[in-house]
């Protein structure tokens, strides 16, 4: 009984799924916000709450996430990702300068205390690579000029999460200095490992994975991918650290057989991670919050689309791709739920979990609007504040016969 009310919960999940795509290719639209409000309506709280598929529903978001950074790794070489991350660096700086501090003003604001404003801080902080990934390839901007800029940006931020996590955890728990520095540690060797390991024996791994029958070449990427991606979560670094990685890795004609494969399952599992956020968010818990999560949504939205404009203006991008940066920088997503869940956890503060689930509810369904409409915004402005220029008026001159021409012609300073 337990499995046939499984599969009708998880088939109604997937059928709703493609009927609210398809509502959202009609009007050119991504869907990730209609998931986003199809979860929240069938989650806790909601209007028909569901049970029995929720566990296979979270660990099918898990691995949604994993292959939307799989995928966008694949987009890129190795050398790529280095090059970038040299000369994107400042960009890394200037995105924890402008985001970090609204999210901790705001904790102190409000009364919560030094730790709580450490971890609002990374909650405002972070963009989400799996929200962006999913919007970029949406609207199709994967292979534009920008994009590069875009991914150095959330790499950094994924590659400063395997600094952050550490730290906070150890904060939170109270342990002390000597355990805080060794889980440190262990996460910057990880990190540092797999990099290395991407850059100097990608071709040697993507020889090892090449395979001429689809039905192996899925296996192993897909198995290899999960296998890295759960080595490096279970070490303390993101499992989207890992999967991107992983994509880089692979190049040539394994990385294009690999896209062909996976496109339809990180489809389908990225709409499922995507539900799953809204199943897991109460709505009655978000009134209460809503005001000073608008506050602090706006705010950083602005400072988001600040930080792509910057960047991408550094990278000497034209004028439009800046602000299509920027917009396509504002979601915030799986990593500040996952901090706001372990200050929840740790009883450092209970309004910090609704805070920042209003939070990012409001700028995951932001998010994909930005990334669209930014640009076309911003030029339009531009529009209205550029004066015109000045309108010559030419003043006909009285018409002549042949005769005044003819004496003109051989009078030329006009006398009579």
């Amino acid at each position: 009984m337990h499995s046939a009310v499984f599969l009708i919960e998880f088939g109604a999940i997937i059928l709703g799924l493609g009927l609210l795509g398809r509502l959202a290719g009609r009007f050119h639209f991504s869907p990730i916000p209609l998931y986003l409000l199809a979860g929240l309506a069938f989650g806790t709280g909601g209007l028909l709450p569901m049970g029995a598929s929720e566990e296979f529903v979270a660990i099918g978001a898990e691995i949604g996430v994993v292959l939307l950074l799989l995928m966008l790794g694949l987009e890129y070489t190795a050398s790529d990702l280095v090059s970038n991350l040299k000369t994107q660096y400042p960009a890394g700086l200037v995105d924890f300068a402008l985001n970090a501090v609204p999210g901790a003003a705001a904790a102190l604001l409000m009364g919560w205390g030094p730790v709580a404003a450490v971890v609002l801080a990374g909650v405002t902080w972070i963009s989400s690579s799996g929200v962006i990934a999913k919007v970029m390839g949406d609207l199709g901007r994967v292979g534009n000029r920008e994009t590069p800029v875009i991914l150095s940006v959330l790499v950094l931020e994924d590659l400063a999460m395997a600094v952050y996590l550490p730290i906070i955890t150890a904060l939170l728990a109270g342990v002390s200095l000597a355990a805080g520095s060794a889980t440190l540690a262990i996460a910057l060797g990880v990190a540092g490992a797999v990099l290395f390991v991407a850059v100097r024996y990608g071709r040697h791994i993507s020889r090892f994975v090449s395979s001429d029958d689809p039905e192996k070449l899925l296996l192993v990427v897909l198995g290899l991918t999960l296998l890295v991606a759960g080595i490096a979560q279970q070490l303390q670094v993101s499992a989207a650290v890992g999967a991107f990685l992983v994509g880089i890795a692979l190049s040539g004609e394994v990385a294009e057989g690999t896209h062909t494969l996976l496109s339809p399952l990180r489809d389908l599992f990225a709409a499922v991670f995507f539900v799953f956020f809204g199943l897991h968010t109460d709505p009655a818990s978000i009134p209460p919050v809503l005001l000073p999560a608008l506050a602090l949504a706006v705010v950083t939205a602005g400072t988001k689309i600040a930080t792509g404009y910057w960047a991408a203006k550094r990278a000497g991008i034209g004028v439009k791709g800046r602000w299509r940066a920027g917009g396509t920088l504002v979601a915030r997503g799986e990593f500040s739920i996952v901090i706001a869940g372990l200050a929840v956890t740790a009883g450092i503060e209970p309004a910090m979990g609704p805070l920042a689930t209003a939070y990012v509810l409001i700028l995951v369904v932001l998010g994909p609007l930005t990334a669209r409409y930014t640009e076309p915004v911003a030029a339009r402005a531009g529009r209205r504040r550029t004066p015109s220029p000045p309108v010559l008026t030419v003043v006909p001159s009285q018409a002549r016969s042949p005769a005044d021409l003819k004496g003109q012609a051989q009078d030329p300073a006009g006398r009579a």
